[in-house]
């Protein structure tokens, strides 16, 4: 085989694993290019690593149907969303459901807190009920056009779906707001480096 041959095989396989349908591995997570949610092909828009001091808590995942760069640009874009956590570490699910509570009162206006109480009371339920999350453990926040933000831990549909567009948004805020859990993971699931 020439050197030509041996190169152009290279970049053909190159092309083939970084092609569409590739999945990339973010810390032992296989990260999806394309996900179907309620019918809907999704695109990667972005994943990183959260981290808490030195700890990698969880690798979060953004899959929208097109390309978003903000939280606004988030909650405009068309069809279902899904932000995914697939988690590195064991995690008391309590104490995690308190801290995302925490990220919304830190990222929306005090006047708008007082409409959200009910939906975080609930949520802060789901997360109290699964006590642990363990490595592997997957949860899935998906907004669905008409349904409103699903949760999903472990496999299993949590209670019912929050239809407020305005939840969906505040929720996203612990993420994609001006306060963020995690910088570096806001960047990352928003398509940066």
């Amino acid at each position: 085989m020439t050197l030509f041959h041996a190169l152009a095989a290279g970049l053909i396989a190159l092309c083939a694993a970084t092609g569409a349908g590739a999945a990339q591995d973010i810390n032992g997570v296989k990260v999806e290019d394309n996900i179907t949610v309620a019918g809907t092909k999704l695109q990667l828009n972005g994943a990183g690593i959260r981290y808490k001091a030195i700890f990698k808590v969880y690798v979060g995942e953004l899959h929208t149907t097109q390309k978003v760069t903000s939280l606004e640009e988030l909650v405009a874009a068309p069809g279902p969303k899904r932000l995914s956590m697939t988690f590195l570490r064991e995690i008391e699910a309590g104490p995690f459901g308190k801290l995302l509570t925490r990220g919304v009162e830190d990222n929306v206006p005090k006047n708008e807190m007082s409409k959200l109480v009910p939906g975080l009371i609930r949520m802060g339920d789901i997360f109290t009920v699964n006590k642990a999350l363990m490595p592997g453990d997957v949860i899935h926040l998906d907004w669905i056009p008409d349904t409103g933000m699903v949760i999903t831990a472990k496999g299993k549909v949590q209670g019912e779906p929050f239809k407020e567009p305005e939840f969906f948004k505040a929720i996203m805020s612990i993420w994609f707001g001006p306060s963020p859990a995690d910088f570096k993971l806001k960047e990352a699931m928003l398509g940066g480096k």
